[in-house]
């Protein structure tokens, strides 16, 4: 398990038509506030300004086609070459993170492959990391890598 220490959070939340809202500064809109959006958002801050990942590398919820199916993955950090490098899954705090978790973003990483995977539910975090075609768990999240 990796430990996380979420920063401060500094979030701009605004109400519409009775629903919670928070500006994204990666997607530069409003979302709606559900429990896994605020997951998301503290851990793209977490990425941010903690790990010092570059904002301008964060993918935030595009689609992935897996065979005739679409879907979409969390949040997806690039490399500097503009190469996806770490696909993070976030599910909402009530949420276990279990075997399906982890097969979800494995099935996401046939058709992007990246070095890391992450999931979190805001209380555990867990990442590994491909060699081949086998994952290995990590006990702390990757340094941003030039």
């Amino acid at each position: 398990m990796v430990k996380v220490d979420f920063p401060k959070p500094d979030f701009k939340i605004n109400e519409e038509a009775g629903k919670e809202l928070i500006f994204d500064d990666i997607r530069k809109q409003w979302v709606r506030l559900t429990p896994e959006e605020w997951v998301r958002q503290n851990f793209i801050q977490f990425l941010i300004q903690t790990k010092k990942y570059p904002s301008g590398l964060i993918g935030v919820e595009k689609e992935v086609k897996l065979g005739e199916l679409k879907k979409r993955f969390d949040i997806l950090v690039y490399n500097r070459q503009h190469q996806p490098w770490m696909m993070i899954e976030c599910k909402a705090m009530e949420v276990a993170l279990n075997e399906d978790v982890l097969a979800q973003v494995i099935r996401y990483n046939i058709s992007i492959p990246v070095q890391f995977l992450v999931i979190t539910n805001g209380f555990y975090t867990y990442c590994y990391s491909r060699k081949q075609d086998q994952f290995q768990m990590l006990t702390v999240l990757p340094d941003f890598c030039e």
